[in-house]
């Protein structure tokens, strides 16, 4: 018997996948900025806080953007939707 949790699903809206590939251009680091996040959500870590007012549990969570040297408010806004407690969604 393994004591290890499952894995949760991510699941990619088109519109994060297009926000991403946009941004990508002029960060170029994006991708690396944004994999800690996903990584510590695919564990079942819900990190960021949760945006009131939703009829979804929905998270905000911030990003630090390596490419410009400035804090976690100058960097990327990630937002998800926790479809359940093994499958998110990510948006922008």
């Amino acid at each position: 018997m393994s004591s290890e949790l499952p894995s949760v699903e991510i699941k990619f809206t088109d519109e994060f996948k297009r926000r991403l590939r946009t941004l990508s251009k002029k960060y170029r680091q994006i991708q690396s900025d944004v994999q800690p996040v996903i990584e510590q959500l695919q564990a079942g870590e819900f990190v960021g806080d949760q945006i009131p007012g939703t009829s979804y549990t929905v998270f905000k969570v911030r990003v630090r953007n390596s490419d410009i040297q400035k804090g976690k408010s100058a960097g990327y806004r990630l937002i998800y939707q926790l479809e359940s407690p093994t499958s998110i969604i990510l948006e922008w």
